[in-house]
């Protein structure tokens, strides 16, 4: 074997693009993993507990050069800032289209572990009800898989990568895993959901699972509630591909990484049938290298995936790779992150929370379950946390002089916050596509997208926020105030669909195992692989789905079928 020659090639090093790795390498392939991004180690977090302090602009950055350079990164307040900055893509220099009127933000870290590095770590399962919903009411098509197919890769992974969360707390929209003990609730957050199951029966408010150790678990530690994960955890007590799956697979020792190398697109022989070929190019001297393996594994983003196949383009199919059906690059989806609503508690000024625990609040989807009792399709569920206010409270609090700043030295009121994830119906227009003319410093299209909320998602929107402020009235809480306004697409970083699963090649991309229906030796296991979205966090399910796609894939080599 050549060093251009692998059995298996993995694109993406993040979340799922590691478990292909790992599978991949441990049943004994000779595995090449790349990656667009630099090289990284948990040596490399910076500032992992500094103090905003210790910043040249307290930890928020210089939000003049983010205007510049960041336009669309810094969209997400949940994350860019001083000390994350490194593992968010300039904007300036990556640049993709957005439709004015219909515009899509894409948020990106190019980098080895990708936005496994960042992510939100929650991490509830899929149940039945997500996997029939589409052949149910008849709005898309209809996935190849049920639960039971699912269910042992999500055993397989939350016992590997670490899941804590609610033991007892099994609902058809989110059953019960195999969960370490989950972080405890404070008093605010127990007295909201007992309130909550008081007034709501089949409402329970409860810690999310999350994918975050509260026991030690394979040499990585359990969390010490230090609070700044998105700059890295060096501990590992959060799954990362940098501390859980990328380690696991270079121990077998048949793993080869590149980094700094953007796959262009991929060869497709016209004889065979199959991948031939996958073209990179180094980010850093432009030479062009072709590599070869037996099967290819996409796991790039769903962007990023589906800009490598429609970039790969031949006589064959000239919109595409595989994609005779013409849905690739359409049915782009994302998670609708609103609905919210928040209220302070009164009391409890005796209590205090103690450290900064990762974990938040999980409200599973009640809607919509047994029978249509909704003016809407599908549902949603609510996320959320209680904290005490602190000093920064003074920005909203009159006063002034010297008992006012003493004042703000002592925490203040309790307050709740619940925010709305409502699932997004596949539409055809919602897409993607390659600029006719525009390109990239490397010679590649880029990508343009287009992205627009349905009526389906905006009755949700309002009825999301309508229930956030009825349960968190009923809990007493008070000055309620809710947000129903439609987020920009993409904000809930949770992008999905463009090379879809389905039963019939006519109008899906990729067959029950993620294998492309048209070319037998290419897998798609990251977020382009969907059929829908659900309202639970995907990143668990594309693990489940990556490990259940490798193991099929090893299995017909073995038999001489690929």
């Amino acid at each position: 074997m050549s060093n251009q020659d692998f059995d298996a090639i993995v694109v993406g090093s993040g979340i799922s693009g590691g478990w292909a790795a790992k599978e991949l390498t441990e049943k004994g392939l000779k595995v090449l993993l790349i990656e667009r991004g630099r090289p990284i180690t948990p040596d490399d977090y910076q500032g992992e507990h500094k103090a905003p302090w210790e910043f040249p602009f307290r930890g928020l950055g210089d939000r003049l050069r983010y205007e510049r350079d960041y336009p669309i990164q810094r969209s997400t307040d949940y994350a860019l800032g001083e000390d994350t900055e490194q593992f968010f893509v300039k904007d300036v220099d990556h640049p993709y289209g957005r439709d004015p009127d219909h515009p899509f933000n894409w948020i990106r870290g190019y980098h080895l572990g990708g936005r496994s590095l960042t992510w939100g770590r929650c991490t509830p399962r899929w149940g039945e009800i997500n996997f029939t919903d589409n052949a149910r009411d008849g709005h898309g098509v209809d996935w190849p898989i049920r639960y039971d197919d699912i269910r042992p890769w999500y055993d397989k992974v939350e016992t590997f990568i670490g899941v804590s969360g609610p033991i007892g707390l099994n609902v058809p929209s989110a059953p019960e895993g195999r969960f370490q003990p989950g972080m405890p609730m404070n008093s605010c957050e127990n007295r909201v959901a007992e309130a909550i199951a008081q007034k709501f029966p089949e409402r329970r408010l409860a810690i999310a699972p999350s994918a975050i150790l509260t026991q030690e678990l394979n040499g990585r530690a359990a969390c010490h509630y230090c609070g700044p994960c998105a700059r890295g955890c060096s501990t590992g007590s959060y799954f990362s591909s940098i501390s859980s799956t990328l380690p696991a697979a270079e121990a077998t020792g048949n793993l080869t990484t590149i980094t700094n190398a953007i796959v262009e697109g991929l060869n497709h022989d016209p004889k065979t049938g199959k991948v031939s070929g996958v073209r990179v190019i180094d980010t850093n001297s432009r030479a062009r290298s072709t590599y070869r393996g037996r099967i290819v594994f996409l796991n790039a983003s769903t962007l990023g995936t589906t800009q490598i196949l429609l970039n790969s383009k031949s006589e064959k199919y000239p919109t595409g790779l595989g994609n005779t059906s013409g849905v690739l690059g359409h049915y782009l989806l994302d998670h609708l992150m609103t609905g919210s609503a928040f209220g302070m508690v009164p009391g409890m000024y005796d209590k205090h929370p103690i450290g900064n625990r990762p974990a938040g609040l999980y409200m599973a989807r009640f809607q919509n379950l047994d029978k249509k009792d909704k003016p809407y399709l599908r549902g949603f569920g609510f996320q959320g946390a209680a904290f005490r206010m602190n000093w920064a409270r003074g920005t909203m609090t009159p006063g002034f002089g010297a008992d006012f700043k003493k004042g703000l030295r002592e925490l203040g009121p309790w307050v709740m916050y619940l925010g709305g994830f409502g699932e997004c119906l596949p539409y055809y227009e919602n897409s993607l596509s390659l600029d006719p003319v525009k390109k990239d410093k490397w010679g590649i299209p880029i990508l343009n997208t287009r992205f627009e909320w349905g009526d389906n998602e905006r009755a949700m929107a309002t009825e999301m926020a309508a229930e956030a402020k009825a349960m968190l009235e009923a809990a007493g809480a008070q000055g309620v105030q809710a947000n129903a306004a439609m987020p920009i697409g993409g904000l809930a970083i949770h992008e999905m669909g463009t090379a879809r699963m389905g039963r019939d090649p006519k109008t899906s991309y990729l067959n029950g195992f993620n294998q492309a229906h048209e070319v037998s030796n290419l897998f798609v296991t990251d977020g382009a692989c969907m059929t829908s979205t659900a309202c639970q966090n995907p990143s668990l399910t594309y693990m489940a789905l990556t490990a259940r796609a490798v193991d099929h894939a090893v299995g017909r080599m073995k038999q001489g079928q690929l």
